[in-house]
């Protein structure tokens, strides 16, 4: 483990997933800070509360590209890519999901919330894509 946080990619892929792991966290406490100001503490009630089911929609939003970017990222990480590359990805990951929170938590008007889902979305793929291209490169040699 020494070895890999020596290597500048996966030190850079660490720092950045941790942060966006974090902000994933974060969003169950902010859930409960709507649900606890705006009166809406139970599930089985009828009432809701769109501040409530904002933030909801952005932790389940968070679950849904989070977690592929850490197990994607892991695996770019491990292909030996460009240090500036990897770099660029992480960080326009982190960037399109903290402006796509702030987005959908004040209600900004889209396609502000969409086009930051989509530019994260992307990231991913386009690591997802190198670590296939590599790994079949790789195997075929």
């Amino acid at each position: 483990m020494a070895s890999l946080m020596e290597d500048e990619v996966f030190r850079s892929f660490a720092k950045y997933a941790a942060i966006v792991t974090v902000k994933l966290l974060l969003m169950g406490p902010l859930t409960a800070y709507y649900r606890i100001t705006r009166k809406v503490l139970k599930k089985q009630l009828v009432r809701t509360n769109e501040d409530v089911e904002r933030a909801r929609r952005c932790h389940q939003n968070d679950l849904e590209s989070i977690v592929p970017f850490v197990l994607v990222g892991l695996l770019y990480a491990l292909t030996g890519p460009d240090p500036a590359w990897a770099l660029l990805h992480f960080r326009v990951f982190v960037c399109s999901r903290l402006v796509h929170t702030v987005a959908y938590v004040m209600a900004l008007p889209q396609p502000s919330r969409g086009l930051s889902w989509a530019v994260g979305l992307m990231t991913t793929l386009s690591m997802a894509h190198t670590v296939i291209h590599r790994t079949t490169t790789l195997h075929l040699l």
